[in-house]
């Protein structure tokens, strides 16, 4: 064995020459290829390295089982439900049974109470209220109200994944709180997405927490979404997660053009809490393309993109729509990961709309204009990367690259994590060129491995696996001693 080989100590020191000779040979092999093939060849060839090649999480028999459980006729009658009420504009009447966003708040109440029966006590459900004084898009104190059910886990109930919808709805005038607002897409969509997990999810066992919850107040401002996370924050909750399903009724945009097995997802860089400190930090190591949103977002593609679901991810690089915002954002402001799924393409007659009828053309967001089976789609997504998380071990806390020394390989540690089935850790790796995560080390039950590879070149993450092989998120590591 030569010098500079391979000691015996396994994967996790694969040598910088071995890394760099075959990065020669893949270089030295595209030279003669023409240049119409030439780059393809290269990413083929790319990166060399130790480890293996990262691939996505296959769905186990247990999440398959809950997948087809999801109901897309239930789905369909909680939308139109939903739209039924007239309006769900958050200054409505909350004291009519009928219309307005009282009705609404009392009904799925009692829809998630039905379904939290099943659950042996471990799904519970409350009216989270506050009074919202005068503030921007509030004209009168207003009391606002999320309906949360939660699931509590038996492993690790402090470790927290949300998913939101909204169920408040608004017309054209974002203050009127009389006109029809039926809200179907924007958002019974989203509540409906919410509704069905908890009723599927109530029978069975978490490992982490789970929390589903029909948010008001996101058309005048997040509010709800705004307190409900506060509301986690001053609880010392450990929220490693969390989904805003906003708009996901349709595939089909204005023009006709329709995508209907692809979802969106909007995942930010740069962290909305970033502090300086941590700025500055970010500038140094280049960590704009690996925030803990980013890693979330990643960790969707893996465990969601699959026959199961039956979808692509679309991961958008970028908080939200152009200037726009959804309930995800109260989080981020909490210093939480947290993403956004809507649809792929959008039909503005159908949003923000007055309900009426032009040259033929109908606006308002009716159930009608809604796709159910894409919707459902949309479900299994969610329902796939809720149960993923929640079954596999927490992302690993504290994770550093040691830069004690200038050294030509890279020390990585991290804390352990306390679940009872956690078998190990792995650690990923990536070009900086990359954006997804290329090559998988597994480490085994350490806190602390050595990589030949320079820090200064690639891209490292850690992520805990266990008994059953499933994964966690990754935690982008941090300079350290």
């Amino acid at each position: 064995m030569g010098a500079n080989e391979s000691t015996g100590e396994g994967p996790t020191r694969s040598t910088r020459r071995t890394f760099l000779s075959a990065s020669a040979v893949a270089t030295a092999a595209t030279v003669a290829v023409p240049l119409t093939t030439g780059p393809t060849a290269a990413q083929a060839a790319r990166p060399a390295g130790p480890g293996h090649p990262a691939r996505p999480q296959t769905p186990d028999r247990e999440l398959r089982a809950l997948l087809r459980e999801v109901d897309r006729d239930r789905i369909e009658a909680i939308v139109r439900r939903l739209a039924a009420f007239g309006t769900r504009h958050t200054l409505s009447r909350q004291d009519d049974p009928a219309r307005g966003i009282g009705a609404a708040r009392d009904w799925i109440f009692e829809q998630l109470s039905g379904y939290a029966a099943a659950s042996g006590g471990r799904m519970t459900v409350e009216l989270q209220s506050y009074v919202q004084e005068p503030a921007s898009r509030i004209p009168v104190a207003t009391r606002i109200t999320n309906v949360v059910a939660t699931l509590r886990g038996d492993v690790s109930p402090n470790r927290v994944y949300v998913v939101t919808g909204h169920y408040d709805s608004r017309a054209t005038d974002v203050m009127d709180a009389v006109s029809d607002a039926p809200g179907a897409d924007d958002d019974a969509s989203g509540v409906a997405v919410l509704m069905e997990l908890a009723r599927v999810l109530a029978t069975r066992r978490s490992e982490a927490t789970i929390v589903l919850a029909a948010v008001a107040g996101e058309e005048q401002g997040l509010y709800g979404s705004a307190y409900l996370a506060k509301q986690l924050k001053a609880a010392g909750v450990d929220v490693q997660g969390m989904f805003s399903n906003d708009i996901i009724g349709s595939s089909t945009a204005d023009d006709g053009t329709r995508d209907p097995r692809a979802v969106r997802l909007f995942a930010e860089g740069v962290p909305t809490a970033e502090t300086p400190a941590e700025a500055s930090t970010r500038q140094s190591v280049g960590g704009e393309n690996d925030s803990p949103s980013r890693q979330l977002a990643r960790f969707v593609s893996d465990v969601a993109e699959n026959g199961a679901t039956g979808m692509r991810v679309r991961v958008i690089y970028r908080r939200d729509r152009y200037l726009r915002g959804s309930d995800h954002i109260s989080f981020l402001r909490e210093g939480w990961p947290a993403g956004r799924f809507t649809e792929p393409n959008e039909d503005f007659a159908h949003q923000h709309q007055d309900v009426r009828l032009v040259d033929g053309v109908q606006y308002g967001d009716l159930p009608e204009f809604c796709d159910f089976d894409y919707i459902t789609r949309v479900a299994l997504v969610n329902g796939a990367v809720l149960w993923s998380l929640a079954q596999a071990p927490g992302t690993p806390k504290g994770a550093t690259i040691v830069t004690t020394n200038l050294t030509n390989d890279t020390t990585l540690r991290w804390q352990r994590g306390d679940e009872p089935d956690l078998a190990g850790y792995e650690v990923v790796w990536r070009e900086t060129t990359a954006a997804e995560w290329q090559r998988v080390i597994p480490v085994g039950a350490v806190t602390e491995v050595t990589v030949d590879l320079s820090k200064d070149n690639v891209f490292f993450g850690v992520r805990a696996v266990d008994r059953d092989g499933h994964r966690s998120p990754v935690a982008f590591p941090r300079p350290g001693s």
